[in-house]
């Protein structure tokens, strides 16, 4: 008998970038062993369990409620401000547990690294797949409320998906940006909370980008989670304004040009990786 030749497959962090991205979906397995291990992870011996996903914007929304409703009796378009604040905090979440995590998937994966190689994109993205738990889970208490509240939604939650994918997109593009910086200058990683505790503020989660003037809506609409949070409300039924074309294109093209940067930046980052890290 003939003895069966064997063959490797050997993935080369210089390969050409066709190769390369045709590798990552040769290899989207991997994306969901990392994904399934970091959620097993983040619940394992912890006593709520799955529960923190529902307390995190419940507390979040009490603490809004308290600030921005009952002390500095901001306008809430009519609409029950609890729900204003949820559907806000929905992207804003979804996004700041993405960005952070990401952002520290290189280095808290080291060792895997250092060791073996696979197409190292799937490390950050990983990291953002897994909060979609938590937004589908976000996702049914804010329908419940809904319920409660008697608040009708119409066609327009069919749109939901477009603001969702575009705030996964922004995740990731910021993703694999930092987490690359991240590998290479551990500054970064302190710098991370500080953006995340500065954009809440700054992004209209308590409060609608109504009170904004028009002529500085512009400038305001260049933070991209302007428009995603306007988008979240518009397809929630919870504003009256027509759909907000201007936020939402500006973020559109912001977030494009972050994920290009990022993919490059990463790229260009990726083949010194088990050297830096």
């Amino acid at each position: 008998m003939k003895k069966e030749e064997e063959f490797d497959v050997i993935l080369d962090a210089e390969k050409p970038d066709s190769h390369y991205f045709s590798d990552l979906w040769k290899f989207r397995e991997i994306l969901y062993i990392l994904s399934w291990r970091d959620i097993k992870v983040r619940y394992k011996q912890t006593i709520l369990g799955i529960t923190w996903s529902i307390l995190r914007p419940l507390i979040t929304i009490v603490i809004f409620v308290i600030v921005f409703d009952k002390i500095a009796h901001l306008p809430s378009g009519g609409v029950p401000y609890p729900l204003l604040v949820f559907v806000g905090i929905l992207p804003w979440q979804f996004f700041s547990s993405s960005f952070t995590k990401s952002s520290q998937s290189l280095v808290f994966n080291s060792r895997m690294i250092s060791k073996v190689y696979l197409p190292r994109l799937l490390i950050p993205t990983s990291a953002v797949v897994v909060n979609i738990v938590d937004l589908l889970i976000s996702l049914i208490l804010v329908f419940i409320l809904f319920i409660i509240y008697q608040q009708p939604v119409d066609w327009r939650i069919l749109t939901l998906p477009v603001f969702i994918f575009q705030t996964f997109l922004l995740a990731i593009g910021l993703g694999f940006l930092f987490s690359a910086m991240n590998a290479k200058y551990r500054d970064v990683g302190l710098v991370i909370p500080f953006i995340i505790q500065i954009g809440i503020y700054i992004s209209p989660v308590g409060f609608t980008s109504s009170l904004i003037p028009e002529k500085w809506m512009p400038l305001y609409s260049v933070n991209p989670m302007v428009g995603i949070i306007d988008g979240f409300r518009w397809a929630f039924s919870l504003s009256r304004d027509p759909f907000p074309i201007l936020s939402f294109r500006i973020s559109l093209i912001i977030i494009v040009c972050m994920v290009i940067v990022g993919i490059v930046y990463f790229r260009k980052s990726e083949r010194k990786l088990a050297d830096i890290i």
